[in-house]
């Protein structure tokens, strides 16, 4: 590491609010979120995994999402609830450098997922005929690898970048995790050619992929506009597909592609897409896949039942 760095051994993470009263607000709040994030992700991976009926590549990369999601909401958000109940705002300059690697992880790898789950309900919906040879178990198997390899290389690459900066004095960063668009305001060189750097990486390539997303689901909704056929179904994931994309993307584009604006509509739209958003991709994909519900309570009632029959193996 550069000795330049080594003057700030530390970082002050300002948080959402210096009032006790939306601190307290803020940890009960996004406390509920994260375990109900935990447990409605968890539910669709035992459901998928469970049922063999759901052992396809659709609910396969559904699942890898919800893995993702859950790594998502866990990277920053338990130390932000225990240092809301504890009032300890500081994290070292490891742990800053270690939040910015996951947090560019876990987006680099869902922004390749959700084009793979494009990919499988394009290929499901326009290539009807050719899906069980191009969507096959072991090319799920390889988008799924080459998406967490995108990850780590792109995370990588703002963590080398992060690394050759040089942070001589101030060190407080005005959100509730370290990111490169807050981090680098801290740094004593120019931020305006930092700002276009950000601009030529994750902000053009969350704003390529969104236009490509954007534009294969306008093609699966034209092509079922002319099926009449099981369109309802195919209409009702396709859209569901495309919520959870827009609400990933939106926040992501604006961030990075506008990396000098104002802090505060930053500190929102990163709770969006780091708390909100990974909880909403369950409850989305549940309320609008009747296989999964109907798994599900399949799954309680094998629960219910077992529980039941258990106290007999006493007599």
């Amino acid at each position: 590491m550069d000795v330049a760095n080594k003057s700030v051994s530390e970082f002050v993470l300002l948080g959402l609010s210096s009032s006790w009263e939306l601190r307290l607000f803020f940890f009960m709040v996004f406390s509920l979120f994260y375990v109900a994030t935990m447990l409605g992700n968890s539910l669709t991976v035992i459901t998928v995994i469970a049922d063999s009926h759901l052992h396809s590549p659709m609910y396969f990369l559904l699942t890898n999402l919800s893995i993702i999601d859950m790594s998502l909401a866990s990277f920053a958000t338990p130390k932000m609830i225990t240092d809301y109940l504890t009032g300890h705002k500081t994290i070292s300059f490891d742990g800053c450098i270690t939040q910015i690697f996951f947090l560019h992880l876990f987006t680099g790898t869902e922004i390749i997922l959700l084009m793979a789950m494009s990919l499988d309900r394009y290929v499901a919906i326009c290539k009807p005929l050719r899906y069980a040879s191009v969507i096959s178990p072991g090319v799920c198997v390889a988008l799924v690898v080459a998406s967490w390899a995108v990850g780590v290389m792109h995370s990588m690459s703002q963590v080398i970048f992060a690394l050759t900066l040089p942070f001589c004095g101030p060190n407080e960063v005005d959100s509730f995790f370290c990111d490169l668009p807050v981090v680098f305001h801290l740094a004593c060189v120019d931020t305006y050619v930092l700002g276009l750097f950000m601009i030529s990486t994750s902000g053009i390539i969350a704003l390529s992929c969104f236009i490509l997303l954007f534009n294969s689901y306008v093609i699966i909704l034209v092509t079922i506009k002319h099926h009449s056929k099981g369109s309802s179904k195919a209409l009702s994931t396709c859209t569901a597909h495309f919520i959870v994309v827009f609400m990933f993307f939106g926040p992501c584009i604006f961030i990075y592609m506008w990396p000098l604006n104002s802090f505060l509509i930053d500190k929102i739209l990163s709770v969006f897409y780091t708390i909100f958003t990974p909880i909403l991709n369950p409850i989305i994909y549940t309320l609008r896949n009747q296989e999964l519900k109907a798994a599900m309570r399949k799954l309680r009632n094998r629960l219910l039942n077992r529980n039941k029959t258990t106290p007999l193996l006493y007599f």
